[in-house]
């Protein structure tokens, strides 16, 4: 008897390196791949968010689609269902006989939790294999356990690129077997999710589509194309325009890309045009991804906790007011605005723009730092448990390598990587007609400047809604009482 494989997708929405498809597909193994909507990713956040805002399902829905059709072109098919996959999986597997539920491994919380709920639905016969199929580097690649993971990323890197080595991606497989008789299932709308259909602002940096399909053209085109890995190190803070990074991440977060396929291109790229700098820093940012997640499973709900993962007890503020500002992009600060204006109008942000947005609401406004990390998980597209907690624990300074209180100067940052105004103006309409010096700080035009340059600052743009240096000090306070 042909013995039946139950292929659990999750965030791995691919058919190229992965590791559970691969393994079936040796075993010989009838294949049912399956992905479940799990209706809790589209309940509130703690503090009220959509879980999944409307552009994330937008890719999400496209990312499943894209992933049937390319198992209709081997020959096979994705069943879509909506509702608990730890109820769902499990009449499946009753239905089809399922030998065998392969999934891939999660280190979260949510995501655990629901795999120990399948493991109790499941009758003892029927097989839960999990597979790490999500990082540059293995478990078993790694030159230490888990539990002795270094907790600063330098020590981190350094060992790894030392003493272990990143395997090469698998191949897609070229057919596989048909699926028995059985219920496909329809996608789901954003409608029937309880979302609006998102308009695409014409402003935003690339028109980001889900699925595998997509994020092998996106690395054709920034690599091969356009040939715009050269120049990553030199371009990758930038904030405006489709090519300054590579914007892998939505797909990366998704599963729809794997990282060693990615290295597998820089190798080539290294030998087709040219090993630099630049060539490196592409990996040298998974590596930056692979260490988030290595630590949250390392560290687990630490790093969803207020006092982060050092237990840090500082007193944060629940500003809704001054953080509905910060949302909108109305705090007075342009480089702030500007991007969270782009966010709201596009789910997607330069690392350089969360930077500076992130360290203003923690730093400046002294809000919870878990409000921001929740906005950005229901509206980033390429929202990633581990790096976007991760990242906010470290801006929040209570991350594991907190090294004091760190800020952004936010008016420095943007004569340093806006000089001329270009991305503010671009997002921040009503000061357009400011010069790039200007537009960095309108709260300062004089009422002459003002007239000349037809804004009226308080009335067509915010004043500060807070004073840069003075904000910082109290919160610096705050923080140092807080450390001892």
């Amino acid at each position: 008897m042909t013995h039946r494989t139950l292929l659990w997708y999750r965030n791995d929405l691919r058919v190229h390196d992965l590791t559970s498809l691969d393994e079936a597909v040796k075993q010989s193994a009838d294949i049912i791949p399956c992905y479940c909507f799990d209706d809790r990713s589209f309940n509130k956040t703690s503090f009220g968010f959509p879980k999944t805002g409307n552009y994330r399902a937008k890719f999400l829905i496209e990312s499943v689609a894209d992933l049937r059709h390319s198992l209709q072109q081997l020959g096979s098919n994705l069943i879509v269902r909506r509702g608990l996959p730890e109820k769902i999986i499990p009449a499946i597997a009753e239905q089809l006989s399922i030998d065998q539920i392969s999934y891939s491994q999660e280190v979260t919380s949510e995501e655990t939790q629901v795999e120990t709920k399948l493991k109790q639905a499941l009758p003892p016969q029927i097989k839960l294999r999990s597979y790490w199929q999500s990082t540059l580097y293995l478990p078993e690649d790694l030159p230490f356990d888990i539990p002795q993971l270094p907790e600063l990323f330098t020590n981190f890197r350094k060992q790894i690129e030392k003493k272990s080595t990143i395997q090469p991606s698998l191949h897609a497989p070229k057919k596989l077997p048909p699926l028995p008789e059985v219920e496909l299932g329809e996608m789901p709308t954003l409608a029937d999710l309880g979302l609006s259909e998102p308009e695409y602002d014409q402003r935003g940096v690339l028109q980001f589509r889900g699925g595998e399909t997509e994020a092998i053209a996106r690395l054709d085109n920034y690599f091969w194309q356009a040939n715009c890995l050269k120049d990553y190190k030199q371009t990758r803070n930038g904030m405006l325009g489709a090519n300054y990074s590579s914007k892998f991440s939505p797909w990366l977060a998704l599963g729809c890309i794997s990282p060693r396929y990615i290295n597998d291109q820089v190798i080539k790229y290294e030998t087709k045009r040219v090993k630099n700098n630049s060539t490196y820093w592409l990996i040298f940012e998974l590596i930056w991804r692979d260490f988030f997640r290595f630590i949250v499973a390392k560290h687990g709900d630490r790093v969803f906790k207020l006092g982060g993962m050092q237990n840090i007890e500082i007193p944060w503020k629940t500003d809704w007011q001054r953080f509905d500002l910060w949302t909108k992009g109305e705090t007075g600060y342009p480089l702030v605005d500007a991007n969270m204006r782009e966010l709201a109008a596009t789910g997607f942000m330069s690392n350089r723009g969360r930077q500076n947005v992130a360290s203003f609401l923690t730093k400046n406004l002294g809000i919870n730092w878990i409000m921001g990390a929740e906005w950005f998980e229901s509206l980033l597209i390429d929202y990633d448990v581990c790096s976007n907690w991760g990242n906010w624990n470290y801006t929040a300074g209570v991350g594991n390598d907190a090294r004091g209180f760190r800020y952004f100067n936010i008016t420095k940052q943007t004569k340093d990587y806006d000089p001329k105004g270009t991305y503010l103006r671009h997002w921040l309409p009503e000061l357009a007609n400011l010069p790039g010096d200007k537009i960095r700080e309108p709260a300062k035009l004089s009422r002459e400047e003002q007239q000349r340059y037809g804004v009226n600052i308080g009335v067509d743009y915010p004043r500060p809604v807070v004073d840069f240096f003075k904000s910082v000090k109290a919160n610096e306070k705050m923080y140092q009482s807080a450390i001892g």
